[in-house]
């Protein structure tokens, strides 16, 4: 595989211009799929039309397998039935599960996949560099040239950020994942409970951050918390800070595997910051089990921690415990100093919620095409109606009114502008992300593993990645 040409500055530079960052006007912002590989048998193509212009067999089965968390799949059920409706001589069937990996993987492997298209999110993902390397999964080159579903002079790549490309193209001239939603991680909080119970604004500085914390502690409120069964979410709070206090080559070096970019002195001062966190047990500890995020969440919710790390699909998650005048917002990563080299606002924005076609689905046109419709105003509009997260198509809830979490987190994506950064070694190296650095957060959240400790075992997990002759690495433009 050749290398990538992911430049996040240009990438990012082309995403404002072409106004994905832009804000709308606001208030005027489990079991396994059938069909698909089932009887080992592949659809013809069809006839290319201007209607049909992937060419797909308008009586070929489509099997779509959703992941259900905290989206749901009622957002993805409107797009199937957008395909029966286009395609109504075509049995389209959806399934929702937890256990993607688990359940889809070994069949992909074997080239008899489950389902032509695959909703690849939650906890049991795919690792899906190892399925690009393996080539079992389909290019999207030939969807992103076709004609968008609401104008056939405008291509899907021109009503999708071109984050998403970057994203899904793995050191090849392909892209082989898209996402569906625009999402902002960082620290989640009450903004209610800031202004009226803590009687503070958001905290712009660590120093005032910590502050904060005291003042929550003086009235029975712990400042932070984060799921002890998943604590690599505490990376979604930290990654923006790496970039605000190290610059953008501090990410580079994560991404590229080089060598000690973990014990960079603006990651370890990141580290050490949230480690005076847990010296002064300003923490909410515990919610370790499977669906500890949702305990976690509750707790929030409940008023008992003001700040959790998460990114914008907490809203629609905890909508069942969530208080009404809660006043859910997302804040940027607080500055460590004055000299930081990125500002305050510098935001972890990237596209969430990845779908793929496998390469051999019994219906891979058809797939594509499910995926067309999944970019159209029509299904972005009602994806928003659904979870109350920001689409990725350009411009379609522009005059639509935002719930609270939403409308907060399109607009600190607007304020960030060019500060909007993308930690692509999630993608390109998963296990790094959900096995060793998630062990790592664990322990160090209970304040068993201090600063250096936690480093030196990242570098040292990120340098097994580098050295494995079997793992296909992307490459420094």
């Amino acid at each position: 595989m050749g290398p990538t040409n992911v430049n996040r500055r240009d990438v990012l530079k082309r995403t404002a211009a072409a106004g994905l960052l832009a804000v709308p006007a606001v208030g005027a912002l489990s079991s396994c799929a059938s069909g698909g590989g089932k009887d080992d048998k592949k659809a013809e193509k069809g006839t290319k039309s201007d209607k049909n212009p992937l060419g797909v067999k308008e009586d070929a089965a489509l099997s779509v397998l959703i992941f259900n968390g905290g989206y749901g799949d009622k957002y993805a059920q409107f797009v199937t039935d957008m395909y029966t409706k286009q395609y109504p001589k075509a049995k389209a069937d959806q399934k929702p599960t937890q256990n993607i990996a688990t359940q889809v993987q070994p069949k992909i492997v074997r080239g008899k996949p489950s389902a032509d298209v695959i909703n690849n999110s939650g906890a049991d993902d795919m690792n899906i560099g190892k399925l690009v390397t393996n080539k079992q999964v389909a290019d999207f080159t030939e969807l992103l040239d076709a004609p968008s579903w609401d104008d056939p002079k405008v291509k899907v790549r021109d009503v999708l950020s071109p984050a998403m490309q970057a994203m899904g193209a793995f050191g090849t001239k392909g892209c082989y994942q898209l996402n569906i939603a625009m999402t902002a991680y960082g620290n989640w909080y009450s903004d209610r409970m800031l202004k009226e119970t803590l009687e503070v604004e958001y905290p712009k500085t660590w120093d005032a951050m910590i502050e904060v914390c005291k003042k929550a502690k003086a009235k029975g409120i712990q400042g932070w918390s984060y799921p002890g069964g998943h604590p690599r979410y505490m990376l979604f709070s930290m990654y923006g800070m790496f970039a605000q206090a190290g610059g953008r080559p501090v990410l580079d070096a994560m991404d590229y595997l080089e060598p000690n970019a973990w014990k960079h002195d603006a990651i370890k001062s990141v580290f050490e910051a949230f480690e005076e966190l847990v010296a002064k047990k300003y923490v909410l500890t515990g919610f370790d089990s499977k669906e500890g995020h949702k305990e976690m969440q509750a707790a929030w919710t409940k008023g008992k921690c003001v700040f959790i790390p998460n990114g914008s699909w907490v809203e629609n998650e905890s909508k069942d415990t969530t208080p009404k005048g809660f006043q859910m917002a997302v804040g940027a990563t607080p500055s460590l100093g004055s000299g930081d080299p990125m500002p305050f606002g510098t935001l972890y924005a990237p596209p969430g919620e990845p779908f793929i076609v496998p390469a051999k689905a019994a219906n891979v046109q058809g797939g594509l095409e499910w995926m067309r419709m999944m970019y159209s105003k029509e299904a972005a509009q009602n994806f928003f109606k659904e979870v109350g997260s920001i689409p990725a198509v350009k411009g379609a809830i522009d005059g639509m009114t935002l719930p609270p979490g939403t409308d907060s987190a399109q607009k600190a994506i607007a304020a960030a502008g060019d500060n909007i950064v993308i930690p692509f070694f999630k993608e390109w190296y998963s296990e790094l992300f959900d096995e060793d650095f998630n062990n790592v957060m664990g322990k160090f959240m209970m304040g068993d593993m201090s600063t250096k400790e936690a480093l030196d075992t990242m570098q040292k997990a990120a340098d097994r990645v580098a050295k494995d002759p079997d793992i296909t690495k992307v490459k420094k433009a």
